[in-house]
């Protein structure tokens, strides 16, 4: 993991738990935590050409995680975006897959888990 530190990792959930847990294991983790409560926050900040990977949650309101993605990879192709979600629903897991997502996890999800996720999707 030591080579990822300081990497900027974005997050966007509407969870404000969600969104203070995965901070603080990103910042725990050495990684640059940027932390977002919409999809839109995010676009809107110019985040993106910093960030070295997206993790993201499914259902929100508004621009919801698979229009994220979608627009996300308009302009950063390569950008690793990692799915977690609360609802277990195979066909929106098959189309973030089917959409070039690096992971989908369930949560609640496991800290080695997602760190995982991040390191195998920052690797590739």
């Amino acid at each position: 993991m030591a080579a990822y530190v300081n990497q900027v990792v974005a997050a966007v959930d509407d969870d404000f738990r969600v969104r203070e847990s995965i901070e603080s294991l990103l910042a725990s983790a050495g990684f640059t935590p940027w932390i977002f409560a919409s999809a839109e926050e995010f676009l809107e900040s110019g985040t993106l050409a910093s960030a070295a990977c997206l993790i993201t949650d499914v259902r929100m309101p508004g621009v919801d995680g698979l229009e994220l993605q979608r627009r996300v990879g308009l302009d950063r192709p390569g950008l690793p975006v990692i799915f977690v979600s609360a609802h277990y629903d195979d066909e929106t897991r098959g189309r973030a897959m089917g959409q070039g997502a690096a992971a989908f996890l369930y949560k609640p999800f496991d800290a080695a888990e997602l760190l995982g996720a991040i390191e195998r999707a920052l690797r590739e």
